[in-house]
């Protein structure tokens, strides 16, 4: 690491040692697990517009698209594996010095790579809802049933997002068969947050709690470009709560971070954990 960098990891540290940290993490922390984010170096948010919660319970054609996609993608997202950062942020938590964990993304990395009581913002791509009853399924169930149901499909992603949306061709979106519950006969959709759908208000609630008890507010890999991540920096910034940014490139939290630090999350994470404790 270049010489500024490590005097900031440093101080970054010294912050972490004293304890009551609380974790914001966003796209950027799953890139080096091979998943794209969305406004960072990878850019995905370029290529294509994220599926909105209108679209897809208004427009049925629309609706069966997106599952011969998110089919697809679910395949690159289910295999991805947690990276040095997320086993940082897990090691952190079980050191004691992370008091709680907030993520935007819905990949479940955290918890694949031991952390607990993580609040997911955005849901969990690993769960099916039911918006009719609320009855639960786990993906791989969903997918094979998807598979037997489109014994022919044999699309071929052209690029994919942090939101396992991925793209395609369109001559291979044409015939795919959707779904429905089970147990109702409803319209089936990722158990995540599409963009126009409100998050949950417990977990905001949640999520307000831990922030507001924090000592350090450590946002690691996200542009805070949306109002959904940025409203939590907001907070600690105007409760006097310090904040700190590991984020790769520009963030428009970084008017409010007493620390902000430009480096690849995979490198700066582990030396937190391997710095002494206070």
């Amino acid at each position: 690491m270049e010489l500024q960098v490590v005097e900031q990891v440093a101080t970054l540290g010294d912050w972490i040692a004293e304890g009551g940290v609380v974790v914001l993490s966003g796209a950027g922390l799953s890139t080096e697990s091979g998943i794209p984010d969305y406004r960072g170096p990878s850019g995905s948010a370029r290529r294509s517009t994220p599926m909105t919660y209108q679209t897809f319970t208004r427009d049925p054609i629309a609706r069966r698209r997106y599952w011969a996609r998110s089919h697809l993608g679910w395949r690159t997202i289910g295999a991805a594996r947690p990276n040095d950062g997320h086993l940082a942020v897990a090691a952190l938590q079980q050191q004691g010095t992370v008091a709680g964990i907030i993520t935007q993304n819905v990949d479940g990395l955290h918890q694949a790579a031991g952390a607990r009581d993580v609040v997911e913002l955005h849901g969990n791509l690993a769960r099916i809802t039911c918006l009719a009853c609320g009855e639960l399924t786990p993906r791989e169930i969903h997918g094979e049933r998807l598979d037997a149901a489109n014994p022919e499909f044999a699309g071929v992603a052209l690029a994919f997002n942090a939101d396992g949306d991925a793209e395609l061709a369109d001559e291979s979106l044409d015939g795919f068969t959707v779904v429905d519950c089970l147990s109702c006969g409803g319209m089936l959709k990722p158990d995540v947050v599409y963009f126009g759908e409100t998050v949950p208000p417990e977990r905001v609630a949640r999520s307000f709690e831990l922030v507001e008890t924090a000592r350090t507010l450590l946002v690691l890999g996200s542009s805070l470009t949306v109002m959904s991540g940025r409203r939590f920096v907001l907070r600690a910034a105007k409760l006097g709560i310090r904040v700190a940014i590991v984020n790769r490139g520009v963030t428009r939290g970084e008017p409010y971070a007493g620390l902000f630090i430009d480096a690849p999350l995979g490198i700066v994470l582990p030396h937190l954990v391997a710095l002494p404790a206070a």
